[in-house]
């Protein structure tokens, strides 16, 4: 690699839009906003932010972050 050439970004997994519009928060069953630069999916109304590892929505509650 030389001083031109561009530094490697961390790696940021695409989440189907299909799997987007059909998850929903298990706490609430409320609708969840996807958060790409955190790599979360966030429930607003449980104030939850639920994991996405390797491209995989880690929907348990005990696995959620508080916000």
């Amino acid at each position: 690699m030389t001083d031109s050439d561009p530094k490697p970004t961390p790696k940021q997994s695409k989440i189907d839009p299909k799997m987007l519009s059909i998850l929903v928060c298990p706490k609430t069953r409320g609708p969840l906003v996807y958060d790409t630069e955190a790599q979360e999916m966030i429930s607003k109304k449980a104030k939850l932010a639920y994991p996405i590892r390797d491209g995989v929505p880690i929907m348990l509650v005990n696995e959620a972050r508080d916000l």
